[in-house]
């Protein structure tokens, strides 16, 4: 039966995939992620966990190894940060298109330069098109609770993709929280045992990560993107399935105070719980607010979007990274893109907030919200703004 705990989130994140019977972890530490396989290899070291834990020499072979250990069909997992994300960049496309359900963790960390070992979305979006499903938690609960559907949700027959489940650094990976730890009864039940669709043995012939020719490229390119736009179908239902078991729900797109909400900010992450309170006070004052939290990012929800900006006159969107040079920034130009066929559209205004760990507060939310109610019936003035710069 779950039991009610206080503990760092990284840990915690750590016991939940213990819970779900890896065979393999591969991991290189690198702030701040390290805790999490740190007590991963304590769990293994303590015989809590039959896995086998490869202490590599660098990020680039924690995930070439698990993605040999997948090909043997193994369940496998790692864990990463930032710099060691694209230190992995080579490996990280071939995973998902040799369609290997490896479970990855990501730490995220603001990339270098100038150094900084602090929260952005930055290490994330540089991985945005290589093919991954991408999960955003909130807070401790959600890091458990993402741990644990990500291995049902990548070795569904139907899926066969890699997950990596996003917890921004040290906001979240650092943080003491009380969260509810399902038992091991209860993962068993929730999670099978994986049996691989293909694996790699001498006795079983079998070609992974093949040459593909010109003539072909294109349509294993179709068919990589079709099974991760089709994925979210599953994602649904394992989402719907994990709240029938233990109470809490899990949508693509999560509404706080949306009813008869005239302007929205969009969050993604652990800003998200800060913005609620934002909007509390924002309510007090009369301002028709209301927020939305992004929590699948890969495949993107346009369909749930599309419903939840419904009779919005402006929504904010919060950025955690900067895309140099473009027309705005990640996050605000995808939901553009979602939203251009549409004929009534909510005005947009796209912050970029918490660079390298910045602290964002609530006053800091309201006084966007209360920014973009300005323009609310003509175009923002700027694409977009990069929140709390000093001097500008």
């Amino acid at each position: 039966m779950s039991e009610r705990i206080g503990m760092e989130i990284a840990l915690a994140a750590a016991e939940a995939v213990a819970l779900c019977k890896p065979d393999v972890v591969a991991a290189y530490p690198i702030t701040p992620n390290t805790h999490i396989p740190e007590h991963l290899s304590d769990i293994v070291a303590e015989g809590r966990l039959d896995a086998d834990f490869i202490c590599v020499e660098s990020e680039h072979s924690a995930l070439s190894a698990c993605c040999g250990a997948s090909g043997a069909g193994a369940r496998t997992f790692t864990a990463t940060s930032s710099q060691g994300l694209l230190y992995m960049a080579e490996i990280v496309p071939i995973v998902s298109a040799m369609r290997l359900p490896v479970v990855m963790a990501i730490g995220n960390r603001a990339l270098s330069g100038p150094i900084n070992i602090w929260n952005d979305h930055s290490d994330i979006m540089s991985q945005r098109d290589t093919g991954w499903i991408s999960l955003f938690a909130a807070d401790g609960q959600e890091s458990v609770d993402m741990m644990i559907q990500a291995f049902r949700i990548a070795e569904h027959r139907d899926v066969m993709l890699p997950v990596n489940i996003n917890l921004d650094g040290f906001q979240l990976t650092h943080v003491v929280e009380p969260m509810m730890m399902p038992d091991q009864k209860e993962v068993d039940r929730f999670l099978p045992a994986y049996k691989p669709y293909a694996a790699l043995h001498p006795d079983n012939i079998v070609s992974m990560g093949a040459l593909a020719m010109p003539d072909i490229f294109n349509e294993a390119m179709q068919a990589k993107d079709h099974v991760l736009i089709n994925s979210k179908e599953v994602i649904l239902d394992v989402w719907k399935e994990w709240e029938e078991q233990f109470g809490r729900k899990y949508e693509p797109i999560g509404a706080y105070r949306m009813d008869g909400a005239e302007i929205a900010l969009l969050t993604m992450g652990s800003m998200g719980d800060t913005a609620e309170v934002a909007i509390d006070e924002l309510r007090e004052k009369g301002v028709k607010a209301g927020l939305l939290k992004l929590k699948l990012w890969r495949p993107f929800p346009t369909e749930e979007l599309l419903k939840a900006v419904k009779g919005l006159k402006t929504l904010v969107v919060i950025d955690r990274a900067v895309s140099f040079g473009g027309p705005g920034a990640p996050v605000c130009s995808e939901i553009k893109a979602a939203l251009y066929d549409q004929k009534e559209r909510p005005l947009i205004t796209n912050y970029i907030i918490g660079l390298g760990g910045r602290d964002v507060v609530v006053t800091d939310f309201v006084k966007m919200v209360q920014q973009a109610i300005g323009p609310q019936k003509k175009k923002p003035a700027k694409a977009y703004e990069i929140y709390g710069v000093r001097g500008s």
